[in-house]
């Protein structure tokens, strides 16, 4: 029977890069993956992984800042709440790390039991939307990726305390950023980090949000710009 699934068709994903002591000695969540994974196996990556269908219907307790829903918005057919909600989501899954906000959530799905036993929503407002890429082409799965970075002081619950994560990611830890590129990372990751020292720096978030595209021989880079209701 022929598979009906288009394994190299495009899919929409959202990553969570979380920050610890960012002001001090910053070290960031990461964890290995499997290696029998199909995609970046033994690799160590941050949180994350696909949007779902029902992460557009999940009411967050507190929105997006209004510009990075703005950038999220750009060249993009996927809603911005939807994508912010994947990524409490995957970080909740593989690390068992609640990033939310107190609220009565009667009759929350399967995949947020355990935020609504806590009293929680999901909480998109310290979220900070910084960088963007897709897969490029010839790999197994396809991804569009966009990573957003989040204070640690922002979690609800203990930083250390990884016993309600499911088992996608191992060795999961602190890795001070430092050192990170010492681990066995995917390329994009090693950009990333760069793009994540470089805004450690700033003072407000960045002026714009590189956007790696991999969709011509060129994998063309662009800027993902948006102003600040702050100014910034």
């Amino acid at each position: 029977m022929t598979d009906p699934i288009d394994k190299t068709a495009i899919r929409d994903a959202a990553t969570v890069i979380v920050v610890r002591n960012r002001l001090t000695k910053p070290s960031i969540l990461m964890g290995q993956r499997g290696a029998s994974a199909a995609f970046m196996p033994n690799k160590y990556v941050f949180p994350g992984g696909a949007v779902d269908a029902g992460d557009g219907d999940i009411a967050l307790g507190a929105d997006l800042p209004a510009l990075d829903a703005e950038r999220l918005a750009q060249d993009s057919t996927r809603a911005a709440p939807a994508l912010a909600t994947a990524a409490i989501r995957e970080l909740w899954e593989e690390t068992g790390q609640i990033l939310g906000t107190p609220s009565v959530w009667d009759n929350a799905p399967a995949g947020w039991r355990g935020f609504a036993q806590r009293g929680q929503r999901p909480n998109a407002s310290p979220l900070s939307f910084m960088f963007r890429a897709v897969t490029p082409q010839g790999r197994p799965r396809r991804f569009d990726a966009r990573f957003f970075m989040v204070d640690a002081d922002h979690l609800v619950t203990d930083p250390d305390d990884f016993s309600d994560a499911e088992d996608e990611l191992s060795h999961l830890h602190w890795v001070p950023l430092q050192d990170a590129r010492a681990l066995d990372l995917p390329f994009i990751t090693e950009v990333v980090l760069a793009e994540l020292a470089a805004n450690l720096r700033l003072d407000g978030p960045p002026p714009s949000v590189p956007f790696f595209r991999n969709d011509d021989e060129a994998h063309l880079v662009t800027r993902l710009g948006g102003r600040s209701p702050l100014g910034h």
